[in-house]
């Protein structure tokens, strides 16, 4: 499995959060490299509150946070997150800090195969509710040490620690979600499935099962992030190309699709993109959070 990548698909404003916020990612254990695709760690300190915006990926996410600067005021917490269907949104306010571990495409199902992953869609729970194991000591052993590697090795251990049900289908749901994030040439979802064996209707079952969105879900949210990418840090795209080359039908279909997502048409966030972005004193290569 590939190790984090280094973008900031999904962020909305990116030079706006990370002037904001420490952001970085790590690789799991190794045993882990198959279903987690990485942890994210932020840290921030902030005079006033920020909104952050992202346009999440097909990943359930798995969060230990600290709101506040008094333990006792603010204690440590955990978090499920399911697929986020729309724009996810989150003020940051004061101080804070998450640690984050970001399931592949696919790849929940194992910890949680009671319930077919679509359970947690649009939804965010406290993590006991999915993970018994959670105790509340669990969140502060993961969130409060000072260093990366001791909250890494914490988020190892705990994961290491919960019991995974091998499932052949999980395997191929996260190899067919890559296939769709990496191959700029599936552009239906009907041509998709036979041309894997698969009926559409089939293939619908085993996303809603162990993704929790559908594939034609996951082609269109796949091609806004690379919209956003292309509009955040290029002067010069050319939309009606950009939008054959991602498989849609003509320029509108994209910027429709665009302006649904992110709220504002390609070009006025392209233009908003390019503005000097204020400097706030953190910085760190990052994706966004939730992503």
């Amino acid at each position: 499995m590939e190790a984090p990548r280094h973008d900031t698909r999904g962020i909305v404003d990116p030079s706006g959060l990370l002037n904001r916020v420490r952001f970085r990612r790590h690789e799991p254990a190794e045993p882990l490299r198959r279903y987690v695709e990485w942890y994210w760690l932020i840290d921030w300190d902030l005079p006033e509150p920020y909104a952050s915006h992202v346009v999440p990926h097909p990943s359930v996410n798995l969060t230990f946070q600290w709101d506040g600067a008094d333990e006792e005021d603010a204690p440590p917490y955990g978090e499920v997150t399911g697929v986020a269907l729309g724009l996810y949104t989150r003020k940051l306010t004061g101080r804070g800090r998450v640690c984050g571990a970001k399931f592949r495409p696919g790849g929940f199902r194992p910890y949680a195969p009671e319930e077919p992953v679509s359970r947690w869609t649009g939804r965010t729970l406290p993590a006991q509710e999915v993970f018994p194991q959670v105790t509340a000591d669990t969140a502060r052993t993961v969130v409060t040490p000072a260093g990366d590697h001791a909250r890494v090795a914490a988020l190892d251990a705990f994961l290491l620690s919960l019991p995974r049900a091998p499932d052949p289908q999980a395997d191929l749901a996260v190899d067919l979600v890559e296939r769709i994030r990496a191959d700029r040439a599936v552009r239906r979802v009907g041509d998709f499935a036979h041309a894997r064996g698969l009926s559409v209707r089939a293939l619908q079952r085993l996303f809603s099962a162990q993704v929790g969105v559908s594939p034609k879900w996951v082609l269109l949210r796949y091609r806004i992030h690379e919209a956003l990418e292309q509009a955040g840090h290029r002067d010069d795209v050319d939309w009606a190309a950009l939008a054959a080359d991602l498989g849609y039908a003509d320029q509108a279909h994209l910027v429709r699709d665009f302006t649904t997502t992110v709220g504002v048409p390609p070009t006025a966030y392209a233009a908003e993109a390019r503005r000097p972005a204020p400097s706030h004193g953190c910085e760190g290569p990052g994706e966004g959070m939730r992503s």
